[in-house]
């Protein structure tokens, strides 16, 4: 990695600098534990006292601060903190030690096609017919299955399993232990099931009886976009016979749970935990916090932003803020749950209301 200035760094953030720009920077730290080579990052006035705690000489800074009386020789002012950090971190970060060719290790089908100046480590298995596009860098233990497509500059890291003809774009990066193109969790039975007539009745059932599952094969694939990452661990199951689709720019975190047939739409976020079952289409820019459950077959349109432990089992309109189990309007929500907390008072008022119209009575049948 080439050294880094004061002015190297402002650059590239595209941000103002003032002080000794020549000054060398080998990373960033919080301001307590900063080093005199290190960008102490105060952005925001209450992480500033730490400064003084640490010995940076140099520092990224709000618009306004004076970074002279902090004792600092230069400093770099941003007016959006997170999107410097975007910017800085990527500055810093070196990425995973992939080295460049093919490791010896290696399992590449004669048929695959590979990359000018890709990377692919140890063990890796490259099945037949596959495309990795160029600059792709692949770690070690991965598995790419026959006819799978994968643009340009991928990231795919320790363990990740791409399934059979998946088509991915450019840009990729997926984390350990990703997988993606797994069968999807579909079953039937001969007879009506258990499950198809609670659905019908909400509820009651006319017996119970044995029933024996039936599997629905996975005929379809699963389609990427450009600009996806995928997190640890998470799952993207292949569609029934059309493809599962995740549009272009859609994040997604570790432990989340793609279900067949699903359209997830462009530049969405979907946070740990999230779940969405087969069949369910997701509009554009959503936005799933952790532990979100969406039910299957439902649409999810643009815009909608869903709190943390979210169910939605309904349709949700586009543009709508939703939080709870199951899904209501977020300032409805939070109405319900502050009318919950004061039921006790509001009991204890009722009890004391009837004991004094039970004395007015009494003392009204006395006279």
């Amino acid at each position: 990695m080439a050294q880094q200035t004061v002015e190297t760094i402002a650059r590239a953030l595209d941000a103002r600098a003032e002080g000794d720009l020549t000054l060398p920077i080998d990373g960033a730290s919080e301001p307590q534990a900063a080093g005199p080579r290190q960008l102490a990052l105060a952005m925001a006035p209450k992480y500033v006292d730490g400064i003084a705690q640490g010995h940076a000489v140099a520092a990224l800074l709000h618009e306004g601060a004076d970074w002279k009386a902090l004792g600092l020789k230069a400093a770099i002012f941003v007016p959006r903190p997170r999107l410097a950090m975007a910017g800085l971190s990527k500055a810093f970060d070196p990425g995973p030690d992939i080295a460049p060719g093919i490791h010896p290790t290696a399992v590449i089908d004669p048929s695959a096609e590979i990359g000018e100046n890709a990377a692919i480590g140890p063990f890796v298995v490259v099945g037949r017919g596959a495309k990795i596009g160029p600059n792709a860098r692949i770690a070690s233990h991965v598995v790419i299955a026959e006819g799978a497509r994968i643009g340009a500059d991928a990231l795919i890291l320790y363990g990740v399993k791409i399934g059979a003809r998946v088509v991915i774009g450019d840009r990729f990066i997926a984390q350990a232990g990703a997988a993606i193109g797994g069968d999807g969790f579909s079953f039937v039975t001969p007879e009506k099931s258990g499950i198809e007539e609670i659905r019908e009745t909400l509820g009651q059932r006319q017996e119970i009886r044995e029933q024996h599952w039936t599997r629905i094969h996975s005929l379809g694939t699963v389609e990427i976009g450009d600009d996806v990452e995928v997190g640890a661990n998470s799952t993207i199951d292949r569609g029934t016979v059309r493809a599962t689709t995740v549009g272009s720019g859609t994040k997604i975190d570790n432990l989340v749970m793609i279900g067949h047939n699903v359209q997830v739409g462009q530049d969405c976020l979907m946070c740990s935990q999230v779940g969405i079952a087969g069949s369910t289409r997701i509009g554009n820019r959503v936005t799933l916090a952790g532990q979100v459950g969406v039910s299957d077959n439902i649409f999810v349109g643009d815009d909608v932003i869903a709190g943390g432990a979210t169910k939605i089992f309904t349709n949700a309109p586009k543009g709508s803020v939703l939080l709870g189990y199951p899904a209501l309007k977020m300032e409805t929500h939070v109405t319900a749950w502050k009318n919950i907390r004061r039921l006790t008072r509001l009991f204890a008022q009722v009890a004391e209301l009837r004991e004094t119209v039970a004395k007015l009575i009494e003392k009204e049948g006395a006279k």
